[in-house]
Protein backbone atom coordinates (compact mmCIF):
# COMPACT_ATOMS: atom_id res chain seq x y z
CA UNK A 1 0.00 0.00 0.00
CA UNK A 2 1.28 3.49 -0.72
CA UNK A 3 1.89 5.43 2.47
CA UNK A 4 -0.07 8.63 2.70
CA UNK A 5 1.55 11.51 4.51
CA UNK A 6 -1.19 12.29 7.02
CA UNK A 7 -0.97 15.75 8.47
CA UNK A 8 -4.24 16.16 10.33
CA UNK A 9 -4.28 14.24 13.57
CA UNK A 10 -7.72 13.34 14.81
CA UNK A 11 -8.78 11.54 17.98
CA UNK A 12 -11.37 8.86 18.66
CA UNK A 13 -13.48 8.98 21.83
CA UNK A 14 -15.25 5.84 22.98
CA UNK A 15 -17.96 7.30 25.23
CA UNK A 16 -20.36 4.81 26.81
CA UNK A 17 -23.14 5.65 29.22
CA UNK A 18 -25.43 3.30 31.09
CA UNK A 19 -28.08 3.49 28.35
CA UNK A 20 -26.17 4.20 25.15
CA UNK A 21 -22.70 4.51 23.70
CA UNK A 22 -20.99 6.14 20.78
CA UNK A 23 -17.68 6.52 19.04
CA UNK A 24 -16.88 10.14 18.21
CA UNK A 25 -14.08 11.65 16.12
CA UNK A 26 -12.62 14.88 17.47
CA UNK A 27 -10.85 17.30 15.15
CA UNK A 28 -8.81 20.04 16.80
CA UNK A 29 -8.26 22.99 14.42
CA UNK A 30 -7.44 26.61 15.12
CA UNK A 31 -8.05 26.53 18.86
CA UNK A 32 -11.37 24.67 18.67
CA UNK A 33 -12.46 21.04 18.53
CA UNK A 34 -15.28 19.79 16.31
CA UNK A 35 -16.98 16.48 17.04
CA UNK A 36 -18.43 13.93 14.61
CA UNK A 37 -20.36 10.90 15.85
CA UNK A 38 -19.42 7.95 13.63
CA UNK A 39 -21.27 5.19 15.50
CA UNK A 40 -24.11 5.05 18.07
CA UNK A 41 -25.28 1.93 19.85
CA UNK A 42 -27.67 1.01 22.67
CA UNK A 43 -26.45 -0.25 26.02
CA UNK A 44 -28.45 -1.77 28.84
CA UNK A 45 -28.40 -4.34 31.58
CA UNK A 46 -29.41 -7.90 30.75
CA UNK A 47 -30.87 -10.41 33.18
CA UNK A 48 -28.86 -13.63 33.15
CA UNK A 49 -27.55 -16.20 35.66
CA UNK A 50 -29.94 -14.80 38.26
CA UNK A 51 -28.49 -11.30 38.19
CA UNK A 52 -28.26 -8.01 36.29
CA UNK A 53 -25.21 -7.94 34.04
CA UNK A 54 -23.70 -5.87 31.25
CA UNK A 55 -23.32 -7.78 27.99
CA UNK A 56 -19.67 -6.83 27.76
CA UNK A 57 -18.95 -9.00 24.71
CA UNK A 58 -21.71 -7.23 22.75
CA UNK A 59 -20.47 -3.87 24.04
CA UNK A 60 -16.90 -4.57 22.94
CA UNK A 61 -18.13 -5.71 19.51
CA UNK A 62 -19.89 -2.34 19.16
CA UNK A 63 -16.69 -0.52 20.17
CA UNK A 64 -14.83 -2.37 17.39
CA UNK A 65 -17.61 -1.52 14.89
CA UNK A 66 -17.28 2.13 15.91
CA UNK A 67 -13.49 2.14 15.63
CA UNK A 68 -13.79 0.50 12.19
CA UNK A 69 -16.19 3.29 11.15
CA UNK A 70 -13.77 5.89 12.57
CA UNK A 71 -10.87 4.36 10.61
CA UNK A 72 -12.78 4.50 7.32
CA UNK A 73 -13.96 8.10 7.89
CA UNK A 74 -10.38 9.18 8.64
CA UNK A 75 -9.08 7.24 5.62
CA UNK A 76 -11.59 8.98 3.35
CA UNK A 77 -10.58 12.44 4.59
CA UNK A 78 -6.83 11.78 4.61
CA UNK A 79 -6.59 12.11 8.39
CA UNK A 80 -4.81 9.87 10.85
CA UNK A 81 -6.27 8.76 14.17
CA UNK A 82 -3.52 9.53 16.66
CA UNK A 83 -5.16 7.85 19.63
CA UNK A 84 -8.26 6.40 21.25
CA UNK A 85 -9.63 7.44 24.66
CA UNK A 86 -12.30 5.57 26.62
CA UNK A 87 -14.80 6.83 29.20
CA UNK A 88 -17.79 5.05 30.75
CA UNK A 89 -19.84 4.99 33.94
CA UNK A 90 -18.01 4.15 37.16
CA UNK A 91 -17.90 1.43 39.84
CA UNK A 92 -18.47 -1.76 37.77
CA UNK A 93 -15.71 -4.23 36.82
CA UNK A 94 -14.97 -7.52 35.12
CA UNK A 95 -12.71 -10.25 36.54
CA UNK A 96 -9.93 -11.60 34.33
CA UNK A 97 -7.61 -14.52 35.01
CA UNK A 98 -3.85 -14.70 34.48
CA UNK A 99 -4.23 -15.55 30.79
CA UNK A 100 -6.52 -12.55 30.34
CA UNK A 101 -9.87 -14.29 29.94
CA UNK A 102 -12.97 -12.54 31.22
CA UNK A 103 -14.54 -15.00 33.69
CA UNK A 104 -18.12 -13.76 33.39
CA UNK A 105 -20.12 -10.83 32.06
CA UNK A 106 -19.65 -7.94 34.55
CA UNK A 107 -22.37 -7.31 37.13
CA UNK A 108 -24.28 -4.04 36.87
CA UNK A 109 -24.46 -1.61 39.79
CA UNK A 110 -28.27 -1.94 39.46
CA UNK A 111 -28.01 -5.54 40.72
CA UNK A 112 -28.71 -5.61 44.46
CA UNK A 113 -26.17 -8.34 45.36
CA UNK A 114 -23.88 -5.85 47.13
CA UNK A 115 -26.51 -4.72 49.67
CA UNK A 116 -25.86 -7.76 51.84
CA UNK A 117 -22.14 -6.92 51.94
CA UNK A 118 -22.56 -3.40 53.33
CA UNK A 119 -22.98 -4.35 57.01
CA UNK A 120 -20.09 -6.88 57.03
CA UNK A 121 -17.76 -4.33 55.40
CA UNK A 122 -18.73 -1.63 57.90
CA UNK A 123 -18.22 -4.11 60.76
CA UNK A 124 -14.57 -4.33 59.66
CA UNK A 125 -14.04 -0.73 58.61
CA UNK A 126 -16.11 1.97 60.30
CA UNK A 127 -17.93 4.32 57.87
CA UNK A 128 -16.20 7.39 59.32
CA UNK A 129 -12.82 5.76 58.77
CA UNK A 130 -13.75 4.78 55.21
CA UNK A 131 -14.73 8.38 54.45
CA UNK A 132 -11.65 9.88 56.14
CA UNK A 133 -9.48 7.90 53.70
CA UNK A 134 -11.50 7.62 50.49
CA UNK A 135 -13.79 10.68 50.73
CA UNK A 136 -16.36 8.66 48.81
CA UNK A 137 -20.09 9.12 49.38
CA UNK A 138 -21.84 5.99 50.59
CA UNK A 139 -23.64 4.12 47.82
CA UNK A 140 -24.50 0.46 48.37
CA UNK A 141 -23.21 -0.38 44.87
CA UNK A 142 -19.72 1.11 45.34
CA UNK A 143 -17.04 -1.31 44.10
CA UNK A 144 -15.83 -2.11 47.63
CA UNK A 145 -19.21 -3.69 48.50
CA UNK A 146 -19.49 -5.49 45.17
CA UNK A 147 -16.03 -7.03 45.66
CA UNK A 148 -16.90 -8.09 49.21
CA UNK A 149 -19.48 -10.48 47.71
CA UNK A 150 -16.89 -12.26 45.52
CA UNK A 151 -15.24 -15.58 46.44
CA UNK A 152 -11.79 -16.89 45.47
CA UNK A 153 -10.28 -13.77 43.95
CA UNK A 154 -6.68 -15.00 44.22
CA UNK A 155 -4.98 -15.08 40.85
CA UNK A 156 -7.64 -12.77 39.37
CA UNK A 157 -7.67 -9.07 38.57
CA UNK A 158 -10.58 -6.65 38.64
CA UNK A 159 -10.66 -4.33 35.64
CA UNK A 160 -13.08 -1.39 35.73
CA UNK A 161 -15.17 -1.16 32.54
CA UNK A 162 -13.03 1.44 30.67
CA UNK A 163 -9.87 -0.41 31.74
CA UNK A 164 -11.35 -3.70 30.54
CA UNK A 165 -12.02 -2.18 27.10
CA UNK A 166 -8.46 -0.76 27.02
CA UNK A 167 -7.08 -4.20 28.01
CA UNK A 168 -8.95 -5.92 25.19
CA UNK A 169 -7.64 -3.32 22.73
CA UNK A 170 -3.98 -3.28 23.89
CA UNK A 171 -3.31 -6.29 26.11
CA UNK A 172 -2.14 -3.83 28.81
CA UNK A 173 -3.67 -3.89 32.29
CA UNK A 174 -3.94 -0.52 34.04
CA UNK A 175 -6.46 1.24 36.29
CA UNK A 176 -7.18 4.84 35.37
CA UNK A 177 -7.14 7.05 38.47
CA UNK A 178 -10.38 9.08 38.11
CA UNK A 179 -12.37 5.85 37.99
CA UNK A 180 -10.23 4.17 40.68
CA UNK A 181 -11.42 6.98 42.95
CA UNK A 182 -14.99 5.63 42.78
CA UNK A 183 -14.11 2.16 44.10
CA UNK A 184 -13.97 2.94 47.84
CA UNK A 185 -10.46 1.44 47.84
CA UNK A 186 -8.55 4.55 46.71
CA UNK A 187 -6.82 7.01 49.08
CA UNK A 188 -8.14 10.48 48.25
CA UNK A 189 -5.08 12.21 49.73
CA UNK A 190 -2.16 10.12 48.42
CA UNK A 191 -3.85 9.19 45.14
CA UNK A 192 -2.78 5.56 45.62
CA UNK A 193 -4.65 2.35 46.39
CA UNK A 194 -5.78 2.06 50.02
CA UNK A 195 -3.97 -1.26 50.43
CA UNK A 196 -4.80 -1.35 54.15
CA UNK A 197 -8.50 -1.68 53.29
CA UNK A 198 -7.76 -4.47 50.79
CA UNK A 199 -5.90 -6.31 53.58
CA UNK A 200 -8.66 -5.84 56.16
CA UNK A 201 -11.27 -7.18 53.73
CA UNK A 202 -9.10 -10.13 52.74
CA UNK A 203 -8.80 -8.92 49.14
CA UNK A 204 -5.51 -9.57 47.30
CA UNK A 205 -3.20 -6.53 47.10
CA UNK A 206 -2.75 -7.06 43.36
CA UNK A 207 -6.51 -7.25 42.76
CA UNK A 208 -6.37 -4.08 40.65
CA UNK A 209 -3.67 -3.32 38.07
CA UNK A 210 -1.28 -0.38 38.57
CA UNK A 211 -2.70 3.13 38.36
CA UNK A 212 -2.37 5.32 35.29
CA UNK A 213 -3.19 9.06 35.09
CA UNK A 214 -5.25 10.84 32.40
CA UNK A 215 -2.84 11.74 29.61
CA UNK A 216 -0.59 8.71 30.02
CA UNK A 217 -0.41 6.17 27.20
CA UNK A 218 -1.78 2.73 28.10
CA UNK A 219 -0.48 0.95 25.01
CA UNK A 220 -0.90 0.41 21.27
CA UNK A 221 -3.38 -1.81 19.47
CA UNK A 222 -2.98 -5.57 19.45
CA UNK A 223 -2.32 -6.92 15.92
CA UNK A 224 -5.72 -8.65 15.77
CA UNK A 225 -7.54 -5.42 16.73
CA UNK A 226 -5.59 -3.39 14.17
CA UNK A 227 -6.46 -5.94 11.47
CA UNK A 228 -10.12 -6.06 12.50
CA UNK A 229 -10.62 -2.25 12.56
CA UNK A 230 -8.26 -1.16 9.78
CA UNK A 231 -6.41 1.14 12.20
CA UNK A 232 -2.59 1.24 12.15
CA UNK A 233 -0.99 -1.07 14.74
CA UNK A 234 0.83 1.89 16.30
CA UNK A 235 -2.46 3.67 17.17
CA UNK A 236 -2.23 4.55 20.86
CA UNK A 237 -4.83 4.04 23.54
CA UNK A 238 -4.45 7.02 25.88
CA UNK A 239 -5.87 7.24 29.39
CA UNK A 240 -8.40 10.08 29.74
CA UNK A 241 -10.74 10.91 32.62
CA UNK A 242 -12.25 7.45 32.14
CA UNK A 243 -15.07 8.16 34.58
CA UNK A 244 -17.41 10.04 32.23
CA UNK A 245 -18.03 12.79 34.81
CA UNK A 246 -14.27 13.46 35.08
CA UNK A 247 -14.14 14.00 31.31
CA UNK A 248 -17.26 16.20 31.40
CA UNK A 249 -15.84 18.43 34.15
CA UNK A 250 -12.54 18.82 32.22
CA UNK A 251 -14.60 20.35 29.37
CA UNK A 252 -16.54 22.85 31.54
CA UNK A 253 -15.88 26.12 29.64
CA UNK A 254 -15.10 28.12 32.78
CA UNK A 255 -12.97 31.25 32.67
CA UNK A 256 -11.99 31.57 36.30
CA UNK A 257 -11.92 29.93 39.71
CA UNK A 258 -15.09 29.96 41.76
CA UNK A 259 -17.31 28.14 39.30
CA UNK A 260 -19.68 25.31 40.04
CA UNK A 261 -20.80 22.69 37.56
CA UNK A 262 -23.90 20.62 37.03
CA UNK A 263 -23.46 17.65 34.73
CA UNK A 264 -27.13 17.28 33.95
CA UNK A 265 -28.55 14.19 32.29
CA UNK A 266 -30.37 11.09 33.51
CA UNK A 267 -28.67 11.94 36.82
CA UNK A 268 -27.32 15.32 37.87
CA UNK A 269 -23.85 15.68 39.38
CA UNK A 270 -23.59 18.99 41.18
CA UNK A 271 -20.34 20.31 42.61
CA UNK A 272 -17.14 22.31 42.53
CA UNK A 273 -13.53 21.61 41.60
CA UNK A 274 -10.95 21.65 44.40
CA UNK A 275 -7.21 21.15 44.80
CA UNK A 276 -7.69 18.97 47.88
CA UNK A 277 -10.42 16.65 49.13
CA UNK A 278 -12.75 17.65 51.99
CA UNK A 279 -12.76 14.67 54.36
CA UNK A 280 -14.66 16.17 57.31
CA UNK A 281 -17.45 14.46 59.19
CA UNK A 282 -19.78 17.32 58.12
CA UNK A 283 -18.96 16.51 54.50
CA UNK A 284 -19.73 12.82 55.10
CA UNK A 285 -23.06 13.68 56.76
CA UNK A 286 -23.98 15.84 53.74
CA UNK A 287 -23.16 12.84 51.50
CA UNK A 288 -20.71 14.77 49.33
CA UNK A 289 -18.15 12.75 47.44
CA UNK A 290 -14.50 13.49 46.61
CA UNK A 291 -13.67 11.94 43.28
CA UNK A 292 -10.52 12.40 41.25
CA UNK A 293 -10.55 14.79 38.30
CA UNK A 294 -8.16 15.35 35.42
CA UNK A 295 -4.78 16.76 36.58
CA UNK A 296 -5.23 15.39 40.12
CA UNK A 297 -8.04 17.83 40.96
CA UNK A 298 -10.86 16.81 43.29
CA UNK A 299 -14.41 16.68 41.98
CA UNK A 300 -16.34 17.60 45.11
CA UNK A 301 -19.96 16.80 44.29
CA UNK A 302 -23.25 15.17 45.11
CA UNK A 303 -25.60 13.08 43.00
CA UNK A 304 -28.92 14.88 42.68
CA UNK A 305 -32.02 13.60 40.89
CA UNK A 306 -32.08 14.20 37.16
CA UNK A 307 -34.01 14.26 33.91
CA UNK A 308 -34.82 10.58 34.47
CA UNK A 309 -37.98 11.90 36.23
CA UNK A 310 -39.02 13.66 33.02
CA UNK A 311 -38.15 10.82 30.62
CA UNK A 312 -40.07 8.31 32.77
CA UNK A 313 -43.12 10.63 32.77
CA UNK A 314 -42.89 10.94 28.99
CA UNK A 315 -42.69 7.15 28.69
CA UNK A 316 -45.81 6.64 30.84
CA UNK A 317 -47.78 9.38 29.02
CA UNK A 318 -46.80 7.95 25.62
CA UNK A 319 -48.14 4.54 26.73
CA UNK A 320 -51.42 6.35 27.55
CA UNK A 321 -51.46 7.91 24.08
CA UNK A 322 -50.14 11.38 24.99
CA UNK A 323 -46.78 12.07 23.32
CA UNK A 324 -46.26 15.77 22.54
CA UNK A 325 -42.79 16.95 21.43
CA UNK A 326 -40.70 17.99 24.44
CA UNK A 327 -40.29 21.71 23.47
CA UNK A 328 -44.06 22.25 23.56
CA UNK A 329 -44.34 20.48 26.89
CA UNK A 330 -41.58 22.65 28.39
CA UNK A 331 -43.18 25.80 26.96
CA UNK A 332 -46.51 24.94 28.63
CA UNK A 333 -44.65 24.28 31.90
CA UNK A 334 -42.77 27.60 31.62
CA UNK A 335 -46.08 29.47 31.20
CA UNK A 336 -47.24 28.36 34.66
CA UNK A 337 -46.67 30.80 37.55
CA UNK A 338 -43.65 30.39 39.85
CA UNK A 339 -44.04 29.17 43.43
CA UNK A 340 -45.68 25.85 42.59
CA UNK A 341 -45.19 22.64 44.58
CA UNK A 342 -41.69 21.20 44.99
CA UNK A 343 -40.60 17.64 45.84
CA UNK A 344 -37.25 16.14 46.82
CA UNK A 345 -35.93 14.94 43.45
CA UNK A 346 -33.32 12.76 45.24
CA UNK A 347 -35.91 10.61 46.97
CA UNK A 348 -35.08 6.91 46.39
CA UNK A 349 -38.80 6.45 45.60
CA UNK A 350 -38.05 7.84 42.12
CA UNK A 351 -35.08 5.59 41.31
CA UNK A 352 -36.85 2.60 39.79
CA UNK A 353 -38.87 2.63 36.56
CA UNK A 354 -42.64 2.89 36.98
CA UNK A 355 -45.58 5.29 37.02
CA UNK A 356 -43.61 8.49 37.61
CA UNK A 357 -46.47 11.05 37.27
CA UNK A 358 -48.42 9.10 39.90
CA UNK A 359 -45.39 8.99 42.24
CA UNK A 360 -44.69 12.70 41.82
CA UNK A 361 -48.31 13.63 42.63
CA UNK A 362 -48.15 11.36 45.71
CA UNK A 363 -44.93 13.06 46.85
CA UNK A 364 -46.58 16.48 46.46
CA UNK A 365 -49.58 15.27 48.51
CA UNK A 366 -47.12 14.24 51.24
CA UNK A 367 -45.92 17.86 51.42
CA UNK A 368 -49.52 18.93 52.04
CA UNK A 369 -49.85 20.45 48.59
CA UNK A 370 -51.75 19.32 45.52
CA UNK A 371 -50.53 18.93 41.93
CA UNK A 372 -52.98 19.06 39.01
CA UNK A 373 -53.03 16.01 36.77
CA UNK A 374 -52.03 18.08 33.72
CA UNK A 375 -48.67 17.01 32.22
CA UNK A 376 -47.51 20.67 32.08
CA UNK A 377 -47.99 20.95 35.86
CA UNK A 378 -46.06 17.73 36.48
CA UNK A 379 -43.22 18.87 34.21
CA UNK A 380 -43.08 22.26 35.97
CA UNK A 381 -42.93 20.49 39.33
CA UNK A 382 -39.98 18.36 38.12
CA UNK A 383 -38.10 21.42 36.83
CA UNK A 384 -38.76 23.49 39.96
CA UNK A 385 -37.71 20.54 42.12
CA UNK A 386 -34.45 19.94 40.22
CA UNK A 387 -33.61 23.65 40.36
CA UNK A 388 -34.33 23.69 44.11
CA UNK A 389 -32.17 20.57 44.57
CA UNK A 390 -29.33 22.16 42.60
CA UNK A 391 -29.55 25.36 44.68
CA UNK A 392 -29.60 23.42 47.96
CA UNK A 393 -26.62 21.31 46.93
CA UNK A 394 -24.57 24.31 45.79
CA UNK A 395 -25.31 26.12 49.06
CA UNK A 396 -24.06 23.01 50.90
CA UNK A 397 -20.92 22.91 48.74
CA UNK A 398 -20.19 26.57 49.55
CA UNK A 399 -20.72 25.95 53.26
CA UNK A 400 -18.60 22.78 53.38
CA UNK A 401 -15.69 24.16 51.32
CA UNK A 402 -15.74 27.77 52.54
CA UNK A 403 -15.80 29.01 48.93
CA UNK A 404 -18.27 31.23 47.18
CA UNK A 405 -19.57 30.31 43.74
CA UNK A 406 -20.15 33.05 41.16
CA UNK A 407 -21.18 31.14 38.05
CA UNK A 408 -22.85 27.81 37.50
CA UNK A 409 -21.99 25.81 34.37
CA UNK A 410 -24.61 23.32 33.20
CA UNK A 411 -23.21 20.73 30.78
CA UNK A 412 -24.73 17.61 29.23
CA UNK A 413 -28.28 17.04 28.01
CA UNK A 414 -29.82 19.35 30.61
CA UNK A 415 -27.94 22.32 29.14
CA UNK A 416 -30.46 22.26 26.24
CA UNK A 417 -33.42 22.56 28.62
CA UNK A 418 -34.00 26.32 28.69
CA UNK A 419 -36.64 26.11 31.43
CA UNK A 420 -34.35 24.12 33.74
CA UNK A 421 -31.45 26.52 33.09
CA UNK A 422 -33.55 29.62 33.83
CA UNK A 423 -35.11 28.11 36.96
CA UNK A 424 -31.62 27.12 38.17
CA UNK A 425 -30.44 30.72 37.75
CA UNK A 426 -33.52 31.92 39.67
CA UNK A 427 -33.14 29.37 42.46
CA UNK A 428 -29.39 29.89 42.95
CA UNK A 429 -29.36 33.64 42.32
CA UNK A 430 -26.29 33.05 40.13
CA UNK A 431 -25.47 33.35 36.43
CA UNK A 432 -25.96 30.04 34.64
CA UNK A 433 -23.85 29.24 31.58
CA UNK A 434 -25.26 26.35 29.55
CA UNK A 435 -23.21 24.10 27.25
CA UNK A 436 -21.57 22.07 25.86
CA UNK A 437 -24.09 19.25 25.46
CA UNK A 438 -21.28 16.82 24.49
CA UNK A 439 -19.01 17.75 27.42
CA UNK A 440 -17.97 14.15 28.11
CA UNK A 441 -16.70 13.42 24.59
CA UNK A 442 -15.09 16.86 24.39
CA UNK A 443 -13.20 16.37 27.67
CA UNK A 444 -12.07 12.92 26.51
CA UNK A 445 -10.70 14.38 23.25
CA UNK A 446 -9.08 17.45 24.87
CA UNK A 447 -6.96 15.19 27.11
CA UNK A 448 -5.91 13.06 24.13
CA UNK A 449 -5.05 16.15 22.06
CA UNK A 450 -2.87 17.44 24.89
CA UNK A 451 -1.07 14.09 25.08
CA UNK A 452 -0.36 14.34 21.34
CA UNK A 453 0.94 17.91 21.76
CA UNK A 454 -1.86 19.44 19.66
CA UNK A 455 -2.94 21.44 22.73
CA UNK A 456 -0.59 22.43 25.54
CA UNK A 457 -1.14 23.59 29.10
CA UNK A 458 -3.26 22.82 32.12
CA UNK A 459 -7.00 22.68 32.69
CA UNK A 460 -7.32 26.42 32.02
CA UNK A 461 -5.95 25.91 28.51
CA UNK A 462 -8.16 22.86 27.90
CA UNK A 463 -11.13 24.93 29.03
CA UNK A 464 -10.18 27.82 26.77
CA UNK A 465 -10.47 25.37 23.85
CA UNK A 466 -13.77 24.07 25.28
CA UNK A 467 -15.09 27.66 25.40
CA UNK A 468 -14.02 28.34 21.82
CA UNK A 469 -15.76 25.09 20.75
CA UNK A 470 -19.06 25.80 22.54
CA UNK A 471 -22.02 28.05 21.75
CA UNK A 472 -22.85 28.75 25.39
CA UNK A 473 -26.10 30.39 26.51
CA UNK A 474 -26.18 32.71 29.54
CA UNK A 475 -29.12 32.89 31.94
CA UNK A 476 -29.39 35.65 34.56
CA UNK A 477 -31.53 35.18 37.69
CA UNK A 478 -34.93 36.91 37.87
CA UNK A 479 -34.95 37.89 41.55
CA UNK A 480 -38.77 38.13 41.65
CA UNK A 481 -38.88 34.40 40.80
CA UNK A 482 -36.47 33.25 43.48
CA UNK A 483 -37.78 30.06 45.05
CA UNK A 484 -38.72 30.22 48.70
CA UNK A 485 -38.65 27.41 51.21
CA UNK A 486 -35.89 24.81 51.58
Amino acid sequence: MPSHHHTNQVFAAVDIGASSGRVILGRPTGGTVSLETVHRFPNGVTESDGGLHWDFDALFAQVLTGLTAAASVAEATGESIASIGIDTWAVDYGLVNQSGELLAQPFSYRDDRSRAAVAPVHARIDQSRLYATTGLQFLAFNTIYQLATEKNLHGLQALLIPDLIAFQLTGQRRTEATNASTTGLFDAVTGEWATGFLDVLGLPRDLFPALVQPGETIGTLLPGIAARTGLPADTKVVAVGSHDTASAVAAVPATQEGFAYISSGTWSLVGVELDHPVLTEASRQANFTNERGVDATTRYLRNVGGLWLLSECQRIWAAEGYAPPLPGLLEAAAALPPGGPVINADDPAFTAPGNMPHRIRAAVRNTGDVLPDRPAAVVRCIMDSLAAGYARTLADAERLTGRSVKTVHIVGGGSQNTLLCQLTANATGKTVIAGPVEATALGNILVQARTAGTITGGLNELRRTARASTHATHYEPHPSHALHGN
